[in-house]
């Protein structure tokens, strides 16, 4: 696979903020390596900006990939 799942190869932030960041990047390189084609991503944007349940689904992968990367920063506490 050509492209980084993990920008930088590493979940290690310094702030929530970038966190969440990371987390909406992170769920958009997977929706990229699971269709590679361009043309056809633009295509089914359309179809899942019109479907609240298809918006949601998305809304779960980033909170999913958010709580992987507190996780790892120890909920940002020192």
């Amino acid at each position: 696979m050509s492209s980084d799942l993990i920008p930088n190869n590493s979940l290690i932030v310094a702030t929530p903020e970038e966190g969440r960041a990371l987390a909406m990047k992170m769920a958009r390189l997977i929706v990229k390596a699971a269709q590679p084609d361009a043309a056809i991503r633009e295509d089914l944007r359309e179809i899942y900006s019109q479907n609240a349940g298809m918006l949601l689904q998305t809304c779960q992968i980033v909170a999913t990939e958010f709580a992987t990367i507190a996780a790892a920063n120890n909920y940002w506490r020192n």
